[in-house]
């Protein structure tokens, strides 16, 4: 498995697997990362890949001292499984 890599300047993580790669990709503004998308290309999915994107993402929030809007529906879906991604959740 390849690892995820952290695209600050690109705003996304991705991981990258022969000539596939899937992404999850963001909005940072001041102290709120934003996650707009995740996509993983159908020869990767099955592996739990969207879930070790959004593990990263997560992370990298909790180091950073970031809260969190999913406009993704997966990575709500995250949130709601995961009691620790969801504390960094901003409740509308």
């Amino acid at each position: 498995m390849s690892t995820v890599r952290h695209s600050a300047d690109h705003t996304r993580f991705e991981i990258r697997i022969g000539a596939a790669t899937a992404v999850l990709d963001y909005h940072l503004a001041g102290k709120v990362m934003t996650i707009h998308h995740t996509f993983v290309p159908v020869e990767l999915r099955g592996q739990n890949i969207a879930g070790i994107l959004a593990k990263a993402a997560f992370d990298t929030a909790r180091k950073e001292g970031l809260q969190i809007i999913p406009q993704c529906s997966y990575i709500a879906r995250y949130a709601e499984r995961f009691p620790e991604a969801g504390a960094l959740i901003i409740r509308a």
